[in-house]
């Protein structure tokens, strides 16, 4: 039996469906889930769901760009991963992550994160990852840091969220540092 290259022990990654329109809405009510992944929306309709995650189930990927729902094997979605800023010619990419509160601490970010990795690493040819993390968000500063990732930087001043400035870390990892970290078998 052939495994997916998207599935690991723990989770596989897969496109949106239309019928994940419930459980992003859920997520969508927890403002401090949206404050670390990104910024804090408007409220959104159920209605707006919907169509949102309609929209998204018909996505294409443009370039390497694209948005996975992390899902356990049992199919719970628990998050997601989306890789952007993609430059093929220079070999760099990198990912944001979002993990339902639910789902903390359970491996289900650091195993999205490898099967991301070994994707663009070893099918698409990058070099390089880069992981930008603002500096509020320890739990995701502590998990790269466990992963090996280096920082590399920080840009100050970079996100306004909660009445305040935050920096922002840049988080990086090599093809070579990938090959040497010890991942699990997935």
């Amino acid at each position: 039996m052939t495994l997916s290259i998207w599935q690991g022990n723990k989770v596989r990654l897969r496109a949106f469906e239309a019928a994940d329109w419930e459980t992003f809405f859920q997520i969508d009510q927890d403002t401090e889930i949206a404050r670390l992944c990104y910024f804090i929306p408007f409220p959104r309709s159920p209605e707006a769901s919907q169509k949102w995650a309609a929209e998204a189930a018909m996505a294409k990927p443009v370039g390497d760009e694209f948005c996975f729902v992390i899902e356990t094997l049992e199919g719970e979605p628990v998050g997601t991963i989306n890789t952007h800023h993609c430059d093929a010619r220079s070999g760099t990419f990198q990912y944001g992550l979002g993990i339902h509160r639910d789902h903390w601490r359970k491996g289900y970010a650091r195993e999205a994160i490898y099967l991301v990795l070994r994707y663009f690493f070893s099918e698409l040819r990058y070099q390089k990852v880069n992981a930008p993390v603002y500096a509020f968000n320890q739990a995701s500063i502590q998990l790269h840091e466990r992963l090996g990732f280096k920082e590399e930087g920080r840009l100050r001043r970079m996100i306004f969220t909660g009445g305040e400035y935050h920096d922002e870390i840049m988080f990086g990892m090599t093809l070579e540092e990938f090959a040497g970290y010890p991942w699990p078998a997935a």
